[in-house]
């Protein structure tokens, strides 16, 4: 492979998530001290003269990370673009619910007989060789290579990854490597220095400097568990996975995403944050994945008109749309139309606050809701259950009026306030994924059915079995403009 394919096969990406300390929590030995155990000393004036310190006792502990697959996978799904392998596919990332916004990575075509190659990058949590990265940079490899700052290239296995949150956890064998600890101190703050090192375009270890541009940017990528950190260091394509320090040298932050209109950094990056990525590599290191709490239950935001006709402040409580049949809330007498206020006390401020919230209980746990029905203050307790490990068992669930789930259709789907369904998630290798469909469109016809719920959807695709289509027109909005998608009409279940 020449350098130029190199370049083209890196892998996305870009984050920088905020890392939370889980100290001596962490289920692994340790064979030497991480090297950002204390802080390092800040200069009093606002701009530091350099970053120098910082990068020179934290970058041993960043590593590249290169991948090979098979295209036999068709679900192999690698950072990049470009073409792979030699491939010629266009530069195309998958687009999210506001334009311009792109995660570089996409699925290599089955039709290419030739291995497939990327990279990205990652950093050592554990002296015993425990490496955080991203799930999209590892996802369908058949072989990783580490390479580390002294030029050791190291073979390495894939202990336990997370795709709702694109979090991945892969170990090398060896001891006394360098490593970054999680740090519950580590709390940026909109206007901090932050320094983001990484693998970008396959260079090898380079590192960026910049702020923290915002805080809590939901749904960057369609997943329910996280709210990014918006930082402005550059970040490129093969920076996915990499790590990003506060000038502490702690680490704040895992490169996910980028904003781009154009393929390359224009100062819009988006990181995981530490409270999340700290959690999450702690399970999948204890148990090779991660569990989640449920209550079965669709919610939605409330949008300011709906929370001033409530008498509510804007970003207090979250609604309930619909309640999955006999699932733990409906045992417990959770109602579509509740509103939750809070959850074991903690407010909620959106449906993505509470379904956080929610995934932290363990299955069994009482989860203590406080809700309002019919302007009314209640409690509910409801007994967790465990979450789908296979979303796509949730998305194909046909389900009835209550379900969330899309007819077979693949999509997850929620009631949207001002008509239509929309599109929560979009099974990956489902007929409507393959055509187009993204989270965040709305639909509101299929064939010639109306449509304003998950029962809509199962009673236009019952219909459709019934007169034997193999496909049906789904329209659907899209930052204000109608598109016509034809989707294969799935089988029914058995």
């Amino acid at each position: 492979m020449n350098r130029k394919e190199l370049i083209y096969s890196a892998t996305v990406g870009a984050m920088a998530a905020v890392l939370a300390s889980v100290g001596g929590q962490w289920a692994i030995a340790r064979t030497s001290r991480p090297v950002n155990p204390a802080p390092l000393a800040v200069p009093a004036s606002a701009v530091p003269a350099s970053f120098a310190d910082i990068v020179q006792r934290v970058a041993p502990a960043v590593v590249s990370i290169d991948i090979v697959g098979k295209s036999g996978k068709s679900d192999v799904a690698f950072g990049g673009g470009g073409p792979f392998g030699g491939g010629d596919d266009s530069d195309q990332g998958q687009d999210f619910p506001f334009p311009g916004f792109q995660q570089f990575f996409q699925k290599i075509p089955q039709q290419h007989a030739a291995p497939m190659h990327a990279s990205g990058s990652g950093f050592f949590i554990s002296g015993d060789g425990y490496i955080v990265t991203n799930n999209h940079v590892v996802h369908g490899a058949d072989k990783i290579t580490v390479r580390t700052t002294d030029e050791r290239a190291l073979p390495a296995h894939v202990v336990g990854r997370d795709p709702e949150t694109d979090l991945a956890v892969i170990k090398v064998d060896g001891r006394n490597f360098p490593f970054v600890s999680f740090e519950d101190r580590a709390k940026p703050r909109v206007g901090d220095w932050v320094v983001a090192v990484g693998n970008p375009f396959n260079l090898g270890g380079t590192a960026t400097a910049g702020i923290v541009s915002a805080m809590a940017r939901p749904r960057v990528s369609g997943s329910g568990y996280v709210d990014y950190m918006q930082i402005d260091a550059p970040i490129n394509r093969g920076n996915s996975g990499g790590p990003t320090f506060d000038l502490y040298g702690r680490v704040v932050g895992v490169n996910s995403a980028i904003f781009t209109p154009s393929g390359g950094s224009v100062g819009i990056g988006f990181d995981i944050p530490a409270d999340v990525a700290a959690s999450v590599a702690k399970q999948l290191i204890s148990s090779g994945k991660v569990v989640r709490g449920y209550i079965g239950a669709t919610i939605q935001d409330m949008t300011p008109d709906m929370a001033d006709s409530l008498g509510l402040r804007p970003r207090e409580g979250a609604l309930v749309a619909d309640v999955t049949p006999d699932g733990p809330g409906a045992r417990a007498g959770l109602q579509s139309g509740d509103l939750v206020m809070k959850i074991d006390g903690h407010p909620i401020t959106s449906a993505s606050d509470l379904t956080r919230q929610v995934a932290l209980a363990r299955a069994g746990d009482s989860i203590r809701l406080d809700i309002r029905r019919d302007g009314v203050p209640r409690q509910i307790d409801v007994h967790s259950g465990t979450r789908p490990a296979d979303i796509n068992l949730a998305m194909n669930d046909a389900g009835g009026s209550g379900s969330a789930g899309a007819g077979g259709l693949g999509l997850l789907v929620a009631p949207n306030p001002g008509g239509g369904v929309r599109v929560e998630r979009v099974a990956p290798n489902s007929s409507a994924g393959e055509r187009g469909v993204q989270p965040g469109d709305v639909i509101d016809r299929i064939g010639s059915h109306p449509i304003n719920s998950a029962a809509d959807v199962s009673q236009a695709i019952t219909e459709a079995r019934g007169g034997h289509h193999e496909e049906i027109l789904v329209r659907l909005s899209r930052r204000g403009q109608h598109l016509f998608v034809p989707v294969e009409v799935p089988s029914a279940k058995g």
